[in-house]
């Protein structure tokens, strides 16, 4: 049952070991400490104990659990497994030390503890204790060997040598051959420590005695019992060839850069021979030498230029020993070294390995750890020093925690409004030359919370619609926008109580909720209701709803539906009309008269103008277009007819177009004298120069101030019969609206505004017509339904 846990949990660990090893929460640390190093002997069984993690950490064996303890191993294989329950350290498959390590020794395994809350990291060591199961192999099982016959004693001859995996004391220790007359055998050492044999010639030998030798070669190593491997040696006695080759240096040393390109000449050797014939023809070869130098290198037997045959990698082998044997063709050998040394060269970039990754935060939140990462190069030297780093224009920070280990935290509280992701790419540079870099880039979201207001697109908006509308016809929409997400930027639109509190809202308009579209609810009358302010209010759908608010002021357009109505001259009313006076001496452009009238409707609907459709003497009068005057359009002559009729026809802008026409009767006088007629500039001098002029023109002023405020007082007594006729008939003047001697004009066609005009007649007037004063502008009320007629009423008495 334990073990079928340790299985679950072990594999269980594997699955979760590049997702989250640890995080910390809002203000969390990470503490860093060196526990220890721990040994275990290569070859033991899965499930072996090592230790007991909880003592050696000090903690509770029920604390592992609870702290949810991790260990990650380096590299892609999990070593090691961790029973929560016992808290013991435990084997999770077989270690081969000369897999983990090769030759290195010691070898050390790296592993670290991972604890939460709070969070800790305890690093370890565990030593893998070498044991003696490799026996030493030499790379070839039988060697030949030529000797000239008259070699001396004390010769020596070097012979391949055997290899064992193991290290340490259970390495190769010496070389034995078996006992005979003529040879014993040397161990000798290299730079890297790895023993080599050597045969020793003890005495001399005889070609005609024994012409060839037979021996054994035994490689033993130090273990306990120890292990052994032989090779044959066979010893051919060569005639006496007296020289051998000798290389011009004994050793060759080389630098090489690891990325060289293949078949680059990386060292030649060189050897003479004294001898003459085939006795000095010289010829190069290895000697002894591994399968990887043979794959690594290639010798020209004939030149001794030395090749690269494959690419080499300083990160595996940094140092190659190679012996070179310069024979001659009496068999006679000289022996070399070539000491290859391999150079750096910056072709590993940087590699970065997630531990933990957290993949969205909430906005608002403070400092939030997003990532725990380690970084490593293969290189060494500079090449293998790194810098980590991310774009400055984030809101993330990189902190240092442990060695090659990195926590990417928030720098401040993110705003999803602003932004809603982050693409954090992590960079890691080298310090070599060219540097070489890894990017990773972590793709985080914000997730959003409900901290914005619906926002109009528009603090105010103004709507026109057209009067007489048809009920629910749209008016127009409104629109507002959430900067949140989700249900938090769902906006519902309402009508908010409007500020005057006897606006009748809900008949007027209605609002959709989730579209935001206004529509009438009634029909609209221009005259009754020009505008209303509507105040909209837009909520959001989060837990704590936010709102806002527009102000929605609706313009109802004029309909043409008011025909122009004429106030002066008045319509006859039973009575004779009264005429306009003009004297016969009136030269052109004399003011006759001016017809007056309003509109009930509004802008250019209320436009009016004035036309003369007929009169009894076409060329004789002229009306103008645009304010009803009625001139002269040339001196009158005594030929003229004395009384004229005028038709004159009102009409306003609208589409279509709506009018009003008035008859205007004209009297031609000789009543008036020449000085009070309005005349060119220069005639008024010559008028001063005659006094007796001066004095007629007085009295002729007195008597047409008389006529004319007879006429005031006909067309004042007209004008309240025909009130007090309107009266009967639905029509109501609201008294004390103006003041009794002022006259409200409204909407008139050739008035930009409403005017009060005060009537009064000109002392000094040399014609005697009405003049108008300077307006007194008054603030008129909008019209409510049923009051056209009263305003009409009340307009009827303007005249000019």
């Amino acid at each position: 049952m334990e073990e079928s846990a340790m299985k679950a949990g072990g594999e269980r660990f594997l699955r979760q070991r590049q997702v989250l090893l640890l995080f910390v929460l809002l203000g969390g640390a990470l503490t860093v400490c060196e526990c220890g190093r721990y040994s275990v002997a290569e070859e033991k069984e899965r499930g072996f104990f090592i230790a007991n993690l909880a003592k050696d950490l000090g903690l509770r064996v029920g604390e592992l659990a609870a702290r949810r303890a991790q260990v990650v191993s380096k590299g892609s294989k999990q070593h090691f497994q961790l029973n929560h329950q016992t808290g013991d350290l435990l084997l999770n498959e077989k270690l081969d030390r000369e897999e983990l390590c090769g030759l290195t020794e010691p070898c050390l395994l790296d592993f670290q503890v991972l604890l939460q809350n709070p969070l800790q990291l305890f690093t370890n060591e565990l030593q893998v204790i070498d044991v003696n199961d490799h026996s030493p192999i030499f790379l070839e099982n039988e060697m030949q060997l030529k000797i000239l016959e008259n070699t001396p004693p004390g010769t020596r001859f070097l012979l391949g040598n055997a290899e064992d995996l193991d290290v340490g004391k259970n390495s190769l220790r010496n070389y034995t051959v078996i006992p005979n007359p003529y040879f014993h055998v040397s161990t000798s050492s290299r730079r890297d420590g790895r023993k080599y044999p050597e045969l020793v010639l003890d005495k001399g030998l005889d070609r005609e005695t024994q012409a060839e030798l037979h021996l054994t070669l035994t490689a033993l190593d130090g273990g306990s019992p120890p292990r052994s491997g032989s090779a044959q040696i066979h010893v051919l006695v060569l005639d006496i060839n007296d020289n051998a080759p000798e290389f011009t240096q004994s050793l060759y040393e080389v630098q090489i850069l690891e990325d060289s390109a293949l078949n680059a000449v990386i060292v030649t050797v060189s050897a003479t021979d004294l001898d003459t014939g085939d006795f000095g023809a010289i010829t190069y070869a290895f000697s002894h030498a591994s399968e990887e130098i043979r794959k690594t290198f290639q010798l020209d037997p004939v030149t001794g230029d030395i090749q690269l045959l494959k690419y080499l990698d300083f990160e595996a082998i940094r140092t190659y020993e190679v012996d070179i044997e310069a024979k001659d063709g009496g068999g006679l050998s000289g022996k070399s070294t070539v000491l290859i040394q391999v150079m750096d060269v910056n072709d590993n970039a940087p590699e970065l390995t997630l531990s933990s990754l957290t993949s969205s935060i909430l906005e608002n939140a403070p400092e939030t750890v997003v990532s725990i990462f380690r970084i490593r190069d293969r290189d060494s030297g500079d090449n293998g020093k790194m810098i980590c780093s991310i774009p400055d224009n984030l809101p993330f920070i990189l902190k240092p925690t442990f060695k090659n280990f990195y926590t990417l935290l928030t720098e401040r509280p993110l705003d999803r409004e602003e932004r809603a992701e982050y693409n954090i790419t992590i960079t890691v540079t080298d310090l070599g030359t060219p540097r070489l870099k890894t990017e990773h880039t972590i793709r985080v979201l914000v997730s959003d919370v409900n901290d914005n207001a619906p926002t109009f697109t528009q603090t105010s908006y103004t709507l026109f619609v057209r009067e007489n509308n048809s009920p629910g016809l749209h008016l127009g929409t409104v629109s507002a926008t959430d900067r949140d997400a989700g249900t938090n930027a769902q906006v519902t639109y309402s009508l908010l109580p409007p500020r005057d509190p006897h606006l009748p809202l809900a008949s007027l308009v209605a609002i959709h909720a989730d579209r935001g579209h206004l529509f009438a609810q009634r029909a609209l009358d221009f005259e009754a209701l020009r505008a209303f302010e509507v105040r909209v209010g837009a909520a959001d759908a989060g837990s704590q709803a936010l709102s806002s608010e527009a102000l929605v002021r609706v313009e109802v357009l004029d309909d043409n539906d008011h025909a122009p109505l004429v106030l002066y001259p008045p319509p006859p009313n039973g009575s004779a009309p009264c005429p306009e006076l003009v004297p016969r001496a009136a030269e052109a452009g004399y003011l006759v008269s001016k017809v007056v009238a309003v509109d009930g409707d509004a802008g250019q609907n209320a436009w009016l103008s004035y036309q003369l459709l007929k009169a009894t003497e076409p060329g004789l009068f002229r009306v103008w277009t645009h304010n009803g005057e009625v001139r002269t359009a040339r001196p009158l002559s005594e030929r003229d007819a004395a009384q004229h009729r005028l038709l004159v026809l009102v009409q306003d802008n609208g589409e279509p177009a709506l009018s009003a026409s008035v008859t205007l009767h004209v009297l031609l006088v000789d009543g008036f004298s020449q000085p009070y007629l309005a005349r060119p500039e220069g005639a008024h001098d010559q008028a001063q120069a005659d006094g007796l002029t001066v004095y007629l023109v007085i009295a002729l002023a007195s008597v047409s101030s008389l006529f004319l405020c007879s006429v005031l007082l006909f067309v004042a007594v007209r004008l309240c019969r025909r009130r007090r006729a309107a009266w009967e008939g639905g029509c109501s003047v609201p008294e004390g609206r103006f003041p009794s001697h002022l006259v409200d004009v409204s909407s008139t066609g050739t008035l930009s505004q409403s005017y009060q005009y005060e009537v009064y007649m000109t002392g000094d007037s040399r014609t005697g017509e009405f003049k108008f004063l300077k307006p007194i502008t008054s603030n008129l009320l909008v019209p409510e339904p049923g009051r056209e007629v009263t305003e009409n009423c009340r307009n009827s008495s303007v005249f000019s």
